[in-house]
């Protein structure tokens, strides 16, 4: 395999590594956020908020039960577990770098968020430091700690 072919197919595997997380991460998020704004996380909150119907949301909710992230019993709320607060965490704070650099652009706030929610899950730690430090100098501040 030359260097370019390996070069393109390690960018293609992280991609689609980053494809298989990125649900699962916006979901613990979403409970995440409804859980400190309500106390729980309903299904139907879940679907209402992520646009889908209960059955598909159903779905995933059983699958992060699988992975570890949630909890839940028959006829009630769901919970993250440590691991999907974590997870939730980790991709709060990857949001907060990409909004924060993308906004010190200029970029209006609605585009920002837009945006930083789909590269908030392909973008690399380097990267996110990269931004961290220049959004830190654009802004003259000291820190946008990463």
């Amino acid at each position: 395999m030359s260097g370019n072919t390996a070069r393109r197919a390690a960018a293609f595997r992280k991609t689609r590594e980053a494809h298989l997380t990125e649900v699962a991460e916006d979901y613990v998020e979403l409970i995440a956020d409804l859980t400190a704004e309500f106390g729980e996380a309903r299904l139907t909150d879940i679907a209402d908020n992520m646009a889908v119907a209960q059955a598909t949301a159903s779905k995933i909710v059983t699958r992060l039960k699988r992975e570890g992230l949630v909890e839940n019993r028959p006829y009630r709320s769901i919970f993250l577990t440590e691991s999907g607060r974590a997870m939730a965490e980790e991709a709060r704070r990857r949001h907060r770098i990409v909004l924060e650099f993308l906004r010190a652009l200029g970029i209006d706030e609605a585009t920002a968020d837009a945006d930083s929610e789909g590269i908030e899950h392909h973008v690399s730690e380097a990267t996110l430091t990269a931004l961290a430090a220049l959004t830190s100098e654009l802004l003259g501040r000291k820190d946008c700690s990463v």
